[in-house]
């Protein structure tokens, strides 16, 4: 069964705390998860008030139909997150059971 991982690089410019990243982040999520039904995690830089790197992982049994959602999930990503999104990375891993 193939498995996805989506990590976004996120540079909040306009965050003036944790709250005002928060808020983006829940955003974010919300969204991802109610669109995809995806696991959504913050991974990296939670102490940060204007960085973070988020995680978000999906499987399916169709190889393709993973694909195409992981390139879906980025687009909205990109949507969402506009020029706050840095950078974003797509891997695929095979369940080996």
């Amino acid at each position: 069964m193939p498995i996805g991982l989506l990590t976004l690089e996120i540079q909040i410019q306009d965050a003036q705390s944790l709250k005002d990243k928060r808020q983006v982040l829940r955003s974010l999520k919300d969204r991802l998860r109610s669109h995809f039904n995806v696991a959504v995690a913050e991974l990296d830089h939670q102490d940060l008030w204007q960085r973070s790197r988020v995680g978000v992982v999906s499987i399916s049994g169709d190889g393709k139909h993973l694909e195409e959602s992981m390139q879906a999930i980025t687009a909205e990503s990109e949507r969402v997150l506009g020029r706050d999104l840095i950078s974003h990375e797509i891997e695929f891993f095979e369940d080996s059971e």
